[in-house]
C-alpha cells in the first residue's frame, strides 16, 4: 500500500487530516513481514455483523460521479465490491447480492468541495478480523493507495479515497463484547494501526482475498456538517438515534442498538458549511433499514444530505 494524504478532490498532498491521519501506517506496512502472534479478536461470520443487527442499521450509499465507469472499477478493483444491477447512468454494486453502494452519472457536475457538508466516507464492514488481513496483503501486493491506518479499540480500520475524491473506510471490528462503556457512551480513541500483528491472522496456507465477503455491509457513515449540535440534535430527534461519543466540538457519532457508530459527524474541514450545492459529485442520499417501520420515510439534514429509512 502507498501511503497518501487526501486534499482536493483529484490530488494529494502532505496536509495533516484528523482522524484519518495515517500516523506510520506507511512504516508499519513496510514492516508487515515482521508479523507477529496474532490476537484471537475473530467472530462467527456465517451472518451479517453486530453492525446490522440494530433496531435501524445502515443499508446501502448513493453518490454521483462524473465518470461512472471508473469510479465503478475502482471500487471493484481496491474495494471488492460486484455488480449488482445497471440502469441506464448508473451502476449498483454490493457483496453477495445485496447494494451497499450506487453510483449515478452526473457528467456536468462539479467537483464536491471538501470543506461543504457531504461525505466524509463510506465504511465498509468487513465480516471478521481475517477478511481484513486478506483485502490488507492484496492491497501491499498491489501497492493500493491509502490515506490512513487506525485501531480505533472497537474495530481496525484502514482508509483510501476513490478517484473523485470520496473517503472510503475498510474495517472489521472487534468482538463486541471486548468494547468498553463509560454509562452510555462507547471508548473508541485512534492509534496507528498494528498491521503486522493483523497480518498474523493469514495462515500460510489462506486462500487470500477473493473480493468483499457476501456478508459484508456498510457499518456506518461518516457525514461533513456544519455543525456538530445541529447534527446529534437532527439525528437525535429526527431519527432516534443515541449519541455514543463526542470528540469536543467537532465530531459526534451515534448509533442504535448498542453499536459503537451508525453515524459520525464532524466539521473538521466543514465547520459554517451551509447548504450543500445539488450540482457536486459526492453524496446523493444514504439509505436505513428500519425494523418495525411500516413505510418509507425521506428526510434532509440541516445540510441537504438526503437520508432515506425504508422497513428492514
Amino acid at each position: 500500500m502507498v501511503a497518501k494524504r487526501r486534499g482536493a478532490p483529484g490530488g494529494d498532498c502532505l496536509m495533516n487530516i484528523t482522524r484519518r491521519t495515517l500516523v506510520g501506517a506507511a512504516g508499519a506496512i513496510a514492516l508487515e513481514r515482521t508479523a507477529g502472534v496474532a490476537r484471537a479478536e475473530t467472530e462467527m461470520t456465517e451472518q451479517l455483523p453486530f453492525a446490522a443487527d440494530a433496531p435501524v442499521s445502515v443499508s446501502h450509499v448513493g453518490i454521483k460521479a462524473k465518470d461512472v465507469e471508473n469510479v465503478a472499477a475502482y471500487y471493484r478493483n481496491a474495494v471488492g465490491l460486484q455488480d449488482v444491477s445497471r440502469r441506464p447512468g448508473a451502476i449498483v454494486l454490493g457483496a453477495g447480492g445485496r447494494p451497499l453502494l450506487e453510483i449515478e452519472e452526473f457528467t456536468l457536475a462539479r467537483p464536491d468541495d471538501p470543506k461543504s457538508a457531504g461525505l466524509y466516507h463510506t465504511a465498509f464492514l468487513l465480516p471478521a478480523r481475517p477478511d481484513l488481513a486478506r483485502w490488507a496483503r492484496r492491497a501491499i501486493d498491489l501497492q493500493i493507495p491509502v490515506v490512513g491506518a487506525s485501531d480505533h479499540s472497537v474495530s481496525e480500520a484502514i482508509y483510501l479515497t476513490d478517484p473523485e475524491g470520496n473517503g472510503i473506510e475498510i474495517y472489521a471490528d472487534r468482538p463486541k463484547t471486548s468494547w468498553g462503556w463509560d454509562g452510555d457512551r462507547v471508548k473508541m480513541g485512534t492509534v496507528a494501526l498494528d498491521v503486522g500483528n493483523l497480518l498474523g491472522e493469514l495462515k500460510p496456507d489462506d486462500a487470500g482475498w477473493r473480493g468483499a465477503p457476501d456478508n459484508s455491509i456498510v457499518g456506518h457513515v461518516h457525514l461533513r456538517v456544519g455543525d456538530t449540535a445541529e447534527a446529534e440534535k437532527f439525528w437525535n430527534n429526527e431519527l432516534g438515534f443515541d449519541t455514543v461519543a463526542q470528540y469536543g466540538k467537532q465530531a459526534v457519532f451515534l448509533s442504535t442498538g448498542g453499536y459503537h457508530h451508525h453515524v459520525g459527524a464532524n466539521s473538521w474541514q466543514s465547520q459554517g458549511a451551509k447548504e450543500r450545492d445539488a450540482d457536486r459529485t459526492g453524496l446523493s442520499y444514504v439509505v436505513f433499514n428500519a425494523k418495525g417501520a411500516a413505510a418509507e420515510k425521506v428526510v434532509e439534514d440541516p445540510w441537504g444530505n438526503v437520508i432515506r429509512v425504508v422497513p428492514a
